[in-house]
């Protein structure tokens, strides 16, 4: 029996403990990890090298689109499932766009979360909600572009759109250097880049950009 490694990503310890709970129904399952934020659920699966990583799509200091993004890109062979509270075709088109097989409703994932770990442990994609078949056919087609989203969070580097995360959390400079590893002056200088790209004038606009495109929540 080959056993499945999965890393649990969720900054709440009652939704981890949950989640393990459900998994341990498999005993193929092995969870050879936890992170309680999307940072540190980077750099736990470059670590650990899971299979599978169950990772919320809300997590604080990095969000689960670029923890996603950071993971796939270290770890190829690694699947990522996205968890959510959000039935959003939109949503999903920007999970796979980021390299998440499978999207996964936390409502559904008392009856669905060991199937859609195990579709994924396989290479297989798994979507659950209300979603169209134009979703799904992103992955099973690759050739075909799906219909851009017009998403303005796409005009940002990935850098870029952790320094906006941070600031929308209410992270100073000072903060933002310390936790990414730069100067105090080249966290400004992205802060500026980021005000002047998005044409936005005051950190309470800033705010509600980030909550409109997902990028933190309400």
């Amino acid at each position: 029996m080959n056993t499945v490694r999965i890393l649990i990503a969720d900054d709440h310890d009652v939704v981890r403990e949950g989640l393990k709970t459900l998994l341990a129904a498999r005993a193929d399952f092995r969870v050879c990890g936890e992170a309680a934020t999307g940072r540190e659920a980077v750099a736990r699966a470059r670590e650990l090298k899971p299979h599978v990583v169950v990772l919320d799509f809300s997590m604080p200091e990095l969000n689960g689109l670029e923890a996603t993004r950071q993971i796939r890109k270290a770890l190829p062979d690694t699947e990522v499932l996205i968890l959510t509270m959000h039935d959003s075709e939109t949503l999903a088109r920007q999970v796979l766009a980021a390299g998440a097989h499978g999207f996964l409703l936390k409502t559904h994932a008392k009856r669905q979360l060991v199937a859609a770990v195990d579709a994924l442990a396989q290479h297989r994609p798994f979507f659950t909600g209300n979603l169209s078949a134009l979703v799904l056919d992103a992955f099973l087609h690759p050739g075909q572009r799906p219909a851009k989203t017009g998403v303005p969070a796409d005009r940002l580097t990935p850098r870029e759109r952790e320094v906006v995360q941070l600031i929308a959390e209410g992270r100073t400079s000072k903060d933002i250097a310390l936790q990414l590893g730069l100067s105090v002056k080249t966290a400004d200088a992205h802060r500026a880049n980021v005000m002047r790209k998005l044409d936005l004038h005051s950190v309470s606009e800033l705010v509600l950009y980030a909550v409109r495109n997902k990028i933190v929540q309400a």
